[in-house]
């Protein structure tokens, strides 16, 4: 064995506690106990192994931007995007790097192992996306990044904008992303909608698009995702972010949707942080909480499963990129406190989010990848009271970061980073 964890509680399992011992970048063996004696062990103490946490949802392109030109003083979602518009006139790669590594350094210090990214496409020189791909091959031995092609002003509201969405998946994009309830019209939403599907067709990507993230109950494009999804045949391949709009509609429109979206196979990817923050500006009071149904949709057997979204940029000034952050505000805007919903709750930032992934390598199983976190925790509800990084981060069989004694450090390239958690 080249890595022994002695003594873990293993998520999903019995209280038992498990040596688990891996060959290479592989779990080789989970039992009780490991004879054998390696080099490299750590005793987890009774601590819980979980996978890597999976962020389904985020703007590498924007992040740590927060304040440039300036500040977002309305909190509101167009402020953000009208912000951005001026900030992407002066990217560059170089520059963009730099925030993605700092803020790939802090995803694996909390435990992300992988991550799906939104680019930018309808930026003209596609700087964002050819970044976004450099940025998944320098870091791959850091995380798994997967990249969304993201029409972020709409596919029809300026000539050229589909162009662009297509070329950035002749260049290597991972999945085609749509933003229908920010076309001009009802009819051009849905006319989005349905050129993602051509183009997922067309060059073989899953599509995960920003779906009716508005507090509009008259804003009804998951259902036209949902039928393309079933016209295409893309059951298990679509994911749709934020879906806000659902927390307006009346309940027996929802009632119908559910039952599309679970025929169709449609992953829900909220966006807790954001969505809390960015929706309801509009309501005095009662005043809505800018969420979608979570608690109902996973009783409706609908997959769900988390995204980050922003990490200090015009949309959100706040974040270090901390999956349980995420899933802490979910559980509370959800009401998921039961405490079956609470020790499941974690299953949307894991198992959930590989399921829409399509991720056959991954859990604590013998065989699978050794990609797992040593969580400063006994178990489920542990791990959300308690929050904070992992004590140890393994990927693909190394220690990759530790935050033990009151450090944060990533091993990387034979040496050890301290990584500063400051904004500055």
């Amino acid at each position: 064995m080249d890595l022994i964890i002695r003594r873990a509680r293993i998520r999903g399992r019995t209280g038992k506690k498990f040596d688990i011992g891996v060959d290479g970048n592989r779990i080789a063996r989970i039992d009780e106990r490991i004879p054998e004696k390696t080099g490299v062990e750590i005793d987890a103490d009774g601590k819980m192994v979980a996978p890597g946490f999976i962020n389904m949802h985020f703007h590498l392109d924007s992040a740590l931007t927060l304040g440039q030109p300036h500040f977002n003083q309305s909190g509101t979602l167009l402020e953000g995007i009208s912000i951005w518009e001026e900030r992407r006139k002066n990217l560059s790669e170089e520059e963009m790097l730099k925030r993605i590594e700092k803020a790939i350094q802090w995803f694996v210090l909390y435990g992300t192992t992988f991550v799906r990214t939104h680019a930018d496409t309808t930026e003209r020189t596609l700087t964002t996306v050819k970044t976004l791909l450099k940025a998944k091959k320098i870091f791959r031995d850091m995380m798994d990044i997967q990249v969304t092609a993201f029409p972020q002003d709409g596919i029809l509201t300026s000539q050229g904008n589909a162009e662009l969405l297509e070329k950035s998946l002749e260049i290597g994009a991972d999945n085609v992303g749509m933003i229908p309830h920010n076309e001009y019209t009802r009819k051009d939403g849905v006319k989005s909608v349905e050129l993602a599907f051509e183009l997922a067709e067309k060059y073989d990507r899953d599509i995960d698009g920003h779906v009716d993230e508005t507090d509009d109950p008259n804003s009804r494009f998951l259902e036209v995702v949902a039928a393309q999804t079933i016209k295409h045949h893309m059951e298990g391949r679509v994911a749709a972010g934020h879906a806000t709009a659902m927390g307006s509609y009346d309940n027996a429109y929802a009632y119908k949707l559910f039952g599309i979206l679970k025929r169709a196979g449609v992953t829900i990817v909220p966006n807790p942080l954001i969505n809390v923050c960015l929706q309801g500006r509009f309501d005095t009071y009662p005043k809505r909480r800018g969420f979608t149904r979570v608690k109902e949709l996973l009783q409706s057997n609908i997959n769900v499963c988390l995204g980050h979204d922003c990490i200090m940029d015009p949309w959100y000034s706040l974040g270090i990129g901390d999956m349980l952050q995420v899933l802490f505000m979910a559980v509370h805007l959800a009401q998921l406190t039961g405490y079956e919903e609470l020790m499941k709750a974690m299953d949307m930032i894991t198992i959930n989010a590989a399921k829409a992934l399509r991720l056959n390598d991954y859990g604590i199983e013998e065989g699978k990848s050794a990609n797992m976190l040593i969580l400063n925790a006994h178990n489920d509800l542990d791990a959300l009271r308690l929050l904070g990084p992992p004590s140890w981060v393994i990927r693909n069989g190394k220690i990759i970061s530790s935050s033990v004694s009151g450090k944060s450090i990533l091993y990387r390239n034979g040496r050890e980073i301290e990584v500063p958690l400051f904004s500055d």
